[in-house]
């Protein structure tokens, strides 16, 4: 990398602008020149003019003074005296790359939100100065960007990043113990913050709460069982297909736009079942009593709860799907019932019962999709059955290949009849018809039940599938923000933990709903991952006295970041100011600690 001047005349005079620039040599042999920083003007003395005075942090003094720069072969002018400096420009080094631009979008997002404010109000500074709110921002947007334990955001993460020029603070954001006190200080605060999101997504985004979409997950432990009966580390059905290992419950409520409302944290051998009537009292204790249209997976409610349900007051609306054994009940009832066409290549039949209306659904596509993967899944059963009964094994290698194979295809495994002999290997297997076409008419169909028979069932339709809003919720939650495993060890951390996953994922729900009318295709990790190729650097030009001038900048934004943030309304702040110190000290890291502008 070198430093390159470009001159331009303006207003008589001659001006000097600074570039920080690097060849790049092509696979044609040709050398290209890039641009990695803008510095702007930063001192010319030519015919007795300097440049204009900037304001710098003098670090040995502490205190602001203004400076004129000039470069060091050329000599001071008059005017100059007191407060010029030549710099060394053929001295110049490159220190600390750091990435700033994701997390400077990141700490946009918290601010749109609203946390810095809420929690400005909620976690007061120590009295030896930790400030728990900025390490409160630190945690949330790590989680979002890179996320990991708290541990390697001390070893590693903070140092390679920029929060500490955001925040106008240094390493103790990253203080190893710090990190953990701060997750002892959020549980408390959790239903205020259900309050305050509520209120941000209806003033950001126009948000709706008539419907709300409920589902729970599970997230697992890379721990020990514990010996507290009453910790909620448990084991139980896991999603994750992690048996072997403790987990709790989640459950979350979020609308059909995607906007989390509020979520809990329950025993890992919490049934589904046994979860909504705490849910149904909570949200209506914090929120009060209103028209709400309740969508959830079958499996969650139990026919009591629904009873209840209708007999409140004012009656509670729900959407629910059913198990597949209620459809065979009213098979024959519906059979009569014509098709209603909802949408293209979907399908229903309503029947209204007692109190009650089930919507008998079917989409092309799902049946179409549910069909391939069935033949598939069979396809694979029936080839491995024959290999199976070419092979040469003992009785026990057999029965546990046959094991094997019906726990890979269990689905396919009940279309086929197998007779296995009482001794030796012989077995035979036909595939049976009459379960085949009994599948064949339920693929891509599926029965829902409400108590709100007068709405169109198009509407209810629609309000269901929206339960794809909660899975997308779950996914982003354990895989984009890495919620799974988790290694806490203390029950209050291991739910900390989940608030601050919680956090960043209404970071990232918000980018979502800035991007949507822009373009739905464009995800918020795209985004996040475009914008963390913006590094900063800390800038070192030696002065002729001795001493060293540091600018911190992040480099040039490229013509697709630009694009983004001007589609997203962001302007980039401005650069931060320049520092003066001694050289001993310039060699350790500095955090500016005033404002000022110096491009």
């Amino acid at each position: 990398m070198f430093l390159r001047s470009n001159r331009r005349f303006k207003d008589g005079k001659e001006h000097h602008y600074w570039n920080i620039v690097e060849n790049r040599r092509c696979a044609s042999g040709k050398v290209v020149q890039r641009q990695v920083l803008y510095l702007g003007e930063i001192g010319d003395g030519q015919h007795d003019d300097w440049s204009r005075a900037i304001e710098a942090f003098d670090e040995d003094a502490q205190r602001h003074t203004q400076l004129s720069l000039f470069s060091a072969d050329r000599e001071l002018p008059g005017q100059a005296e007191g407060y010029g400096v030549q710099v060394r420009l053929d001295a110049m080094e490159l220190h600390r790359p750091r990435q700033w631009g994701a997390c400077w979008l990141s700490c946009e997002l918290y601010e749109q939100l609203g946390l810095d404010q809420f929690w400005a109000r909620r976690l007061r500074p120590s009295r030896e100065g930790t400030n728990w709110c900025d390490i409160l921002q630190t945690l949330v947007c790590y989680r979002l960007i890179d996320p990991g334990s708290e541990w390697r955001l001390h070893r590693q993460w903070f140092e390679q990043s920029a929060m500490a020029d955001l925040l106008g603070a240094d390493f103790m954001l990253a203080e190893k113990n710090a990190l953990y006190r701060c997750l002892d200080k959020l549980l408390p605060h959790k239903q205020a913050l259900f309050s305050h999101l509520r209120q941000r997504w209806a003033d950001l985004f126009g948000a709706k709460f008539e419907v709300l979409l409920y589902d729970l997950t599970s997230t697992y432990f890379e721990s020990a069982p514990p010996d507290d009966d009453n910790d909620k580390r448990r084991f139980g059905y896991s999603r994750d297909k992690r048996s072997d290992c403790v987990q709790v419950v989640i459950a979350l409520i979020v609308t059909p736009d995607g906007f989390p409302l509020a979520y809990e944290v329950l025993p890992g051998n919490t049934a589904d079942s046994t979860t909504l009537r705490g849910f149904l009292h909570k949200i209506e204790t914090q929120y009060g009593k209103a028209q709400r249209i309740w969508v959830m997976d079958r499996g969650i409610p139990t026919d009591a709860v629904l009873a209840e349900m209708r007999q409140a007051d004012p009656p509670v609306s729900y959407l629910v799907g059913t198990p597949k054994g209620r459809l065979s009940k009213l098979e024959k009832a519906l059979l009569d019932k014509p098709w209603q066409a909802v949408r293209e290549g979907v399908d229903v039949k309503v029947l209204p019962q007692d109190q009650e209306t089930y919507v008998f659904a079917q989409s092309r596509a799902r049946i179409h999709k549910e069909r391939a993967m069935r033949r598939r899944k069979l396809k694979w059963l029936w080839s491995r059955l024959k290999q199976i009964a070419n092979m040469k094994l003992t009785r026990k290698e057999f029965l546990m290949k046959l094991g094997a194979a019906r726990s890979k295809a269990r689905a396919a495994w009940r279309l086929i009849d197998i007779d296995i002999a009482p001794s030796g290997t012989a077995f035979s297997f036909t595939l049976n018809r009459e379960k085949l076409r009994q599948v064949r008419r339920r693929e891509g169909r599926y029965l829902l039940r409400t108590n709100l028979g007068d709405r169109d069932p198009a509407d209810l339709w629609q309000f269901y599938i929206q339960l794809t809003e909660v899975e997308a919720a779950f996914k982003n939650l354990k895989d984009d923000l890495q919620l799974r495993p988790i290694y806490h060890q203390v029950e209050h951390r291991v739910e900390a933990h989940i608030f601050v996953a919680f956090l960043a994922y209404c970071l990232h729900v918000t980018l979502r709903a800035r991007l949507k009318p822009l373009a739905p295709g464009l995800t918020s990790r795209a985004v996040l991952d475009k914008m963390a190729a913006v590094q900063m650097l800390d800038v070192h030009f030696p002065t002729t006295d001795g001493r060293m001038l540091i600018l911190s900048r992040y480099t040039e934004l490229n013509a697709d970041q630009k694009l983004l943030l001007k589609q997203l309304k962001l302007d980039l702040p401005p650069q931060p100011p320049p520092r003066i110190t001694s050289s001993q000290r310039s060699a350790r890291p500095q955090v500016p600690v005033c404002s000022g502008d110096f491009r």
